[in-house]
C-alpha cells in the first residue's frame, strides 16, 4: 500500500466522477434539444431514450463488481475510460431516439464502471474512514452536476452556441482522469485483503439486512436522480432557468458531503438516512406549490434531504456488511440506477398526460416509504449496538 499514491488516485477518481455527473446535467439539458420543440420526441420517448444511462449503469456495476476482484480495479477503470469516450462521440452524432439510446447506453456503461471500480478502491485505501471518504468522493457527483449545469447554461442559454459544444466539454474531465491514472499502481479490493472467499461473499449478499438496504436504495436513488434528471420539464413553468435550480441543488449537496464527517459522527448512518428521507419528502411537496424565488427555497429543502442518500447507503454497507465486498457495493449502486430507469418513463407519461405537479406528488411517495424504513433501521441499529 505504501507504493500506492493515494492522493493522485483520489483526485483521478474525483475527476472520473465529475465526468459521470456532468453527463447527468448535460443529459437533462438535452431533453429540450430532442423534445417536442426540438427533434420532436415526446417526453415519454425521451424517458425511454435516457433509460440506458441507468440500466446500462446497473448492468456495468453488476458485471463490473465481481470482475473488480478478478480483473482488478485498474482494468475496470480503463474500461470506464474507453466507454466514456465512445459514448461522448456517439452523443455528438445522435439525431434520433435510436441513436440517442445507443449513445446513452455507452455513457451509462462508462458511468457504471467508474462506480464499480472506484467505490471499492476508496473503501480499500481509506479503511478507517470509509463513510467519511466515500461522502468526500461523492462530493463530486453533485459538484460535477453543478459544473455540467453551468456549462450547459453558459454554452446554450448565454452564448447561444450549439448543443454539440456542450457535449464536447465532457472530453475535458475524461481525458484528465485518464492521464492521472496512467502508470499508477492500484490496490486490491478489501475483500481480497481480508481473505474473504468468493463463496462467502455470495452468501453475504443474501443476508436480510443487505436485501433491506438494496430495497431502500431503489427508493433513495429514484427520489434523488429521478427528480433531478427531469428538472427541465418539472420546473419549466415555475422558473425561467431550471438548470440553475439543478446547479443550486447540487451546490448544496456538494457542500453537505464535503462536511459529512461531522454529521456522520453525530447522527450515525441510520440517523442520517432518516433525516434525509424526512427532508426529501418535504422538499418534493414544497416544489409542487412553489414558483419563482420560492422554488429555490423548496429546492434547498429537497437538496438537504438527498445530500447524504447515495454515499451513506454505500458507506453503511461498507461499514456494517464488509463481507459483501465490491459485489455488494456494485449491487447497491446498480439497484439505485435501475430504479431511475423505471421511474423516468413513468414521470414522462405523467407529464405528457397530466402535469409536472402530479409527477412530483407521485415521486413524494418514495421518501414517505423511506421514512418508515429508516425509522425501523435506526431502532434496529440501536438495539444491536447495545
Amino acid at each position: 500500500m505504501n507504493s500506492i499514491k493515494k492522493n493522485r488516485l483520489f483526485i483521478a477518481s474525483c475527476l472520473a466522477l465529475i465526468t459521470t455527473a456532468m453527463t447527468f446535467a448535460i443529459r437533462a439539458r438535452l431533453e429540450t434539444v430532442f423534445g417536442p420543440e426540438g427533434v420532436g420526441l415526446t417526453l415519454e420517448q425521451i424517458g425511454y431514450a435516457f433509460t440506458p444511462a441507468f440500466w446500462g449503469f446497473t448492468l456495468a456495476m453488476i458485471i463490473g463488481g465481481p470482475l473488480v476482484d478478478t480483473l482488478g480495479i485498474k482494468k475496470i477503470t480503463w474500461i470506464a475510460f474507453v466507454t466514456h469516450i465512445i459514448g461522448i462521440v456517439l452523443t455528438l452524432t445522435a439525431n434520433s431516439m435510436t441513436s440517442l439510446f445507443v449513445a446513452t447506453l455507452f455513457v451509462g456503461i462508462g458511468n457504471g464502471m467508474v462506480e464499480a471500480a472506484l467505490n471499492p478502491m476508496i473503501a480499500s485505501i481509506y479503511k478507517e474512514e470509509k463513510t467519511k471518504m466515500l461522502n468526500r468522493f461523492h462530493v463530486w457527483f453533485p459538484g460535477g452536476i453543478v459544473i455540467g449545469s453551468l456549462v450547459g447554461w453558459l454554452v446554450m442559454d448565454v452564448m447561444g452556441m450549439s448543443w454539440q459544444v456542450m457535449v464536447a466539454s465532457l472530453f475535458v474531465p475524461t481525458l484528465a482522469y485518464g492521464i492521472l491514472f496512467i502508470g499508477q499502481q492500484f490496490p486490491t479490493t478489501e475483500r481480497v485483503q481480508l481473505g474473504i472467499s468468493y463463496s462467502n461473499m455470495l452468501k453475504s449478499i443474501g443476508k436480510p439486512l443487505f436485501l433491506f438496504m438494496v430495497f431502500c436504495m431503489f427508493l433513495t436513488a429514484a427520489s434523488e436522480l429521478g427528480t433531478t434528471q427531469r428538472i427541465e420539464s418539472l420546473l419549466k413553468s415555475s422558473v425561467s432557468a431550471p438548470l440553475l435550480v439543478l446547479a443550486f441543488i447540487n451546490g448544496i449537496m456538494a457542500l453537505g458531503r464535503a462536511f459529512a464527517g461531522n454529521v456522520v459522527h453525530k447522527l450515525k448512518p441510520s440517523g442520517m438516512l432518516l433525516y434525509s428521507a424526512i427532508l426529501t419528502f418535504a422538499g418534493l411537496w414544497l416544489l409542487t406549490i412553489s414558483t419563482g424565488g420560492m422554488t429555490f427555497v423548496a429546492a434547498a429543502v429537497f437538496a438537504l434531504g438527498v445530500t447524504f442518500f447515495w454515499p451513506t447507503m454505500l458507506g453503511f454497507v461498507a461499514e456494517y456488511l464488509p463481507e459483501t465486498g465490491a459485489l455488494g457495493l456494485s449491487i447497491m449502486g446498480g439497484a439505485g440506477m435501475l430504479s431511475v430507469s423505471i421511474v423516468l418513463p413513468i414521470m414522462g407519461n405523467l407529464m405528457d398526460n397530466a402535469n409536472a405537479t402530479e409527477a412530483l406528488k407521485t415521486m413524494s411517495i418514495l421518501p414517505a416509504i423511506l421514512i418508515l424504513c429508516f425509522t425501523g433501521l435506526s431502532i434496529y441499529m440501536k438495539k444491536i449496538s447495545k
